[in-house]
């Protein structure tokens, strides 16, 4: 039987040998063709990289989303990328957003602009409104503290409640300090005799200046002036008691990894598209009456008020 049995594995490893193994090329052939046919499944080009840019929300964060739509479709146009706008929850967390690499274009405000720069070598500033070289920042008051407009910093408001903006604002805080500190030889914390505030937004700082919970404030003189115009401020309550001297403020601020992102050349056009805009609805995004190029070099004595008050490093 034992003999019977070997005979019979003989003959069944001679005809199964080679069937198994058909059998198993077959599979392998199989198992290769269906990886090249995932292969050619997939698109012969990776995806095409996005241009993600935010603004510092020193204006109502839903009106931002509204107005910046527009102004990315026309740059995905412009450029033939997909451009997408990315809200900033405050002023901090759009220079945190551009040194991360979420974004890698911002509308700036001249401290966050410089701080963003500081914190991202190789970073530019690439465009800012016509009217952006010689901004200015306005003092308004309450109407119950009497004082009136004038050309030199008021005197007397020591015991007033006062509130600047955002904390990074650089028409808000920045430059007002750097006036408070000018003329009366003091920080805001010593000069002012009550707590100071931050409101967080230059339309926060109006509305509660015209409420009367604060009687003093620093804001944005584009801001303000907005605001009377539409009829939300009156300005006869929340008065302009004083116009700072001018210093450089807005500007866009391009990451340097755009030249890898869409190859060399590419903050080039990014500029041109963005100082060829005469499209009076895509600019009232900003709000500016048109573009021009800006420099890093312009926005140096901004740098050099933020290190005097240990703004940046």
């Amino acid at each position: 039987m034992i003999a019977d049995y070997s005979r019979r594995v003989r003959r069944y490893h001679a005809y199964a040998g080679p069937l198994l193994a058909t059998l198993l090329l077959t599979i392998i052939t199989g198992c290769s063709d269906n990886a090249v046919n995932t292969t050619n499944s997939q698109p012969d080009h990776p995806p095409s990289p996005v241009l993600n840019f935010t603004a510092i929300p020193d204006q109502n964060s839903t009106e931002l989303a509204e107005k910046f739509a527009p102004l990315a479709a026309h740059l995905s146009n412009e450029l033939d990328i997909t451009v997408n706008y990315i809200p900033a929850r405050d002023y901090q967390a759009s220079v945190e957003m551009f040194r991360n690499g979420d974004v890698q274009l911002a509308w700036c405000g001249g401290l966050t602009g410089v701080q963003a720069r500081e914190a991202v070598p190789g970073a530019r500033a690439i465009a800012q409104g016509v009217s952006d070289p010689v901004y200015f920042s306005y003092f308004i008051a309450h109407e119950s503290t009497g004082i009136a407009l004038g050309e030199d910093f008021p005197s007397d408001i020591s015991a007033l409640r006062f509130t600047f903006g955002s904390e990074s604002s650089t028409s808000g805080r920045l430059m007002p300090e750097f006036f408070i500190r000018d003329a009366t030889g003091k920080g805001p914390m010593d000069f002012f005799t009550n707590p100071v505030g931050f409101s967080g937004s230059h339309d926060k700082t109006v509305e509660l200046v015209e409420s009367g919970q604060y009687q003093l404030g620093a804001v944005n003189y584009k801001v303000y002036d907005r605001r009377v115009k539409e009829g939300s401020t009156d300005p006869n309550v929340a008065k302009v008691v004083w116009k700072t001297p001018t210093y450089a403020d807005y500007n866009w601020t391009v990451h340097p990894y755009v030249e890898k992102m869409f190859g060399q050349g590419f903050t080039e056009r990014l500029q041109t598209a963005l100082i060829s805009i005469d499209n009076p609805s895509l600019l009232s995004a900003l709000p500016r009456e048109r573009l021009i190029a800006a420099t890093n070099e312009e926005f140096e004595g901004i740098r050099i008020v933020a290190k005097q008050l240990e703004m940046i490093r």
